[in-house]
């Protein structure tokens, strides 16, 4: 055999090491590498062993040549194990996207589900079509809230349930302008004596035309009746429309954590399950259900009062979801609109949450400045005083503006000039006191109107 052919594992021999004097090394010492321990109490390892760090440091060694078990052949390893950690990575992170996508589908379609469609309400306003006032304003959009009063079911605890007949407690009409810079509500009394057209009824029975108090549309023809009545009234065309009922405004509220008010007065009010001290207080949403239905206990028991105080609660809860970041939050705004759809009936143009979605996105950059709540200008009906009537002509300018999209001012009633004929409904005067149709150099001053805004401090008035 050839002297310099090893079998041992390690690195051959040096090429200047001596050989052997029988000319070659022992085959013991040559093939052996378990033999007996060197007797001079040096280490055991096989020969050249020692070396083969060196060489693979010093002398440029080939890894490849290293012992098993060494570091020289971990790279072997390597790329195997970490092809096989990636392969499991990529596998978990498809099974992680396929889990998110099939829960963020369900909970889609939960929400999606929750909304009840009015088809009834758009077949009857559709048959009406020729009667109804066209659009002006291009983008503009026109919705009308209908806070409904209905006894039966759930909402039975708060009144009698006289056969589940639906009324409509509160009615707003919501404009938004055409760039969503701003939104303008502007309630409806529910005691205002108006024209009520001709509606059918659910069972299809026509009933007549009268001049009767706003609410009575919503009992005798429902939602369409409703719209018909507004559009009537103001010459505005109502796009789209809305029905919530007491558990879906209640619900909302407990959604944001609470909406904060301030009470002048305690209130202990046992037809609106309500009891409150004075001051401060942030109410959770039965608390907030009595509260703005209260009509007794609170102030001065008018419904005009009331509706202030609701227009207010509602600017608090606007202040409270943008402020509070829950239109750009989707794990803060699901419980919203969660909430919000269970209760909700809409006409078939916002009956999914996409359309839903679309409406909050265009007006969740309107500053909270310029969200504003008004009633239309009214008074005591002089027939009876129990009853409101529009003040005209300060009505029809109102209506105009919107229909026109035209900005609306609106401002506290306190800043309002005391002495004006329009007093605590509109004014020809800005809020600095100057003529408005002088700064705008319009042949007419445009009125500035009695209300509030989502930014005002609810213990500031």
């Amino acid at each position: 055999m050839d002297a310099d052919v090893s079998d041992s594992p390690g690195t051959p021999a040096e090429p200047d090491r001596p050989d052997d004097p029988a000319g070659g090394e022992p085959d013991g010492e040559s093939r052996d590498a378990s033999g007996p321990a060197p007797q001079d109490g040096t280490s055991a390892a096989p020969p050249g062993a020692s070396e083969a760090g060196d060489a693979g440091a010093g002398d440029g060694g080939s890894d490849g040549d290293a012992a098993p078990g060494t570091w020289g052949e971990r790279p072997e390893r390597g790329p195997d194990g970490r092809r096989h950690w990636l392969r499991w990575t990529a596998l978990a992170a498809s099974f992680l996207v396929l889990v998110a996508a099939g829960v963020g589908w369900w909970l889609y379609k939960k929400l999606d589900g929750n909304i009840t469609t009015d088809t009834s309400a758009a077949a009857e306003l559709k048959a009406y079509e020729k009667d109804r006032p066209l659009p002006i304003a291009r983008n503009a959009q026109n919705i009308l809230l209908i806070g409904s009063d209905t006894r039966s079911g759930d909402n039975s605890a708060y009144g009698r349930d006289d056969g589940g007949s639906q009324r409509s407690d509160t009615t707003i009409l919501l404009h938004l302008a055409a760039d969503r810079r701003s939104a303008t509500a502007v309630s409806i009394p529910r005691d205002l004596m108006t024209d009520i057209p001709s509606c059918h009824t659910d069972e299809g029975k026509a009933t007549k035309q009268q001049f009767a108090q706003f609410n009575w549309a919503f009992e005798l023809g429902g939602t369409a009746c409703t719209i018909r009545t507004v559009e009537k009234m103001t010459g505005i065309r109502v796009d789209h429309h809305m029905v919530i009922d007491f558990n879906g405004f209640k619900d909302m509220v407990d959604a944001v954590d609470g909406v904060e008010v301030c009470l002048k007065k305690p209130v202990d009010d046992a037809d609106a399950h309500l009891k409150l001290p004075a001051g401060r207080q942030k109410l959770d949403g039965e608390e907030a259900l009595g509260y703005v239905r209260a009509r007794k206990s609170i102030g001065n028991g008018s419904d005009t009062e009331r509706m202030d105080r609701q227009q207010k609660f509602l600017g608090a809860l606007v202040n409270k979801m943008q402020s509070n970041g829950v239109l750009l939050n989707p794990t803060r705004l699901y419980p919203v609109l969660d909430a919000a759809t269970k209760s909700l009936t809409t006409d078939p143009g916002l009956d999914s949450l996409r359309d839903l979605y679309d409406l909050v996105r265009g007006m969740r950059n309107v500053p909270t400045e310029k969200v504003q709540f008004l009633t239309v200008p009214r008074t005591e009906y002089r027939a009876d005083p129990n009853r409101d009537e529009l003040v005209q002509p300060d009505a029809d300018r109102l209506f105009k503006q919107l229909r026109e999209d035209e900005p609306v001012a609106v401002v506290p009633a306190d800043r309002l000039d005391a002495g004006d004929s329009q007093t605590g409904h509109s004014s020809g005067k800005d809020p600095s006191g100057q003529e408005s149709g002088e700064t705008a150099g319009s042949p007419t001053p445009a009125p500035t109107y009695s209300g509030s805004n989502a930014a005002d401090d609810p213990c500031d008035s």
